[in-house]
């Protein structure tokens, strides 16, 4: 992607976002040359993989297969086996119609996906098989504490204010309906590790390369380690 993009996906998505009277934290907004200046009191962004996120998945096109995610909590992996570990994480998305994010599911991450407003959500389901193939079995999810049952490769649709909680090893694919308009999306989970957890069914970059056609308006969060003076030592710290 070039950075150009990015840089206008951000300032679209920050528009949508006020007009939801959703509001991202004060970090989101540091820009580059505010990150150069900061100090070993961030580490916790970087090693909790907090941030922008935005990904074409390697398609070359965003607008039909891609996303826009925002990590505002997150936990590590290591917090999972703590007693009082971070064992939670929170994002928030935007999808737009027509716009697929590709089949996946998640090694340990169950998560609550959770239509905020705007459009309509439509999510396709599989059961995985031990070789981590697409089952052909039905598939039953809780919507907001109702199971609901639907067969291999089904759907379902979350209008705004509903729910659908997917656990883990569920294959899953998601899209905003055609002529609803673009989807603010929360999610709610346990700790989130894009670097580990996630299967997809079909090989995709998952985050993409920029080409940096202009300077970033904000930091993406593979951004950080080029202009983050304390990077490194987070990440040895934290043992990742």
């Amino acid at each position: 992607m070039k950075r150009s993009e990015i840089n206008q996906i951000m300032k679209d998505s920050l528009r949508f976002m006020q007009k939801m009277n959703f509001y991202l934290p004060p970090f989101a907004f540091w820009s580059p040359a505010e990150w150069k200046r900061k100090g070993p009191e961030c580490r916790e962004i970087v090693t909790q993989q907090m941030g922008w996120d935005i990904t074409d998945f390697g398609s070359g096109d965003f607008k039909r297969i891609g996303l826009f995610l925002f990590t505002i909590r997150n936990g590590t992996i290591s917090e999972l086996s703590k007693i009082n570990g971070k064992v939670y994480a929170e994002k928030i998305l935007i999808v737009q119609e027509n716009q697929i994010t590709p089949t996946h599911f998640h090694f340990q991450k169950m998560e609550d996906i959770i239509n905020r407003g705007g459009g309509e959500l439509v999510i396709r389901l599989w059961n995985s098989t031990p070789h981590e193939k697409l089952a052909k079995s039905n598939v039953t999810v809780s919507c907001d504490g109702v199971n609901t049952t639907v067969k291999a490769g089904g759907t379902v649709v979350l209008k705004p204010g509903a729910s659908i909680c997917l656990p883990s090893h569920l294959y899953h694919e998601f899209w905003g309906k055609k002529g609803a308009g673009p989807i603010l999306v929360g999610e709610v989970s346990r700790v989130n590790d894009d670097h580990i957890d996630n299967r997809f069914y079909k090989t995709v970059g998952r985050f993409s390369t920029v080409e940096e056609d202009e300077a970033p308006l904000y930091l993406l969060y593979n951004d950080y380690k080029n202009h983050y003076a304390f990077y490194q030592s987070a990440l040895d710290q934290s043992g990742i």
